[in-house]
């Protein structure tokens, strides 16, 4: 083995625990999430059947609406 594929193998104390400390943010933060993802869902009625009726749109007005939503939701 060459030296440099050597000392890519060798792990230091120092990238020991940088590593472990990541690993562990990391499953801390997983573990944060499956809190949120335990509410209760919501019950909704269920769409109309299909096929949905057309609804006929102002070109116009839909223009203005999507402008003032890109403009205050930032995108």
């Amino acid at each position: 083995m060459n030296s440099k594929k050597q000392k890519s193998l060798l792990l230091s104390r120092r990238n020991f625990i940088t590593k472990a400390g990541i690993f562990l943010a990391g499953a801390i933060a997983g573990h944060g999430t499956g809190f949120a993802s335990t509410q209760a869902p919501t019950v909704t009625e269920p769409p109309p059947p299909l096929p949905w009726k057309w609804a006929k749109l102002d070109p116009l007005e839909a223009g203005r609406r999507a402008y003032r939503s890109y403009l205050e939701k930032k995108g």
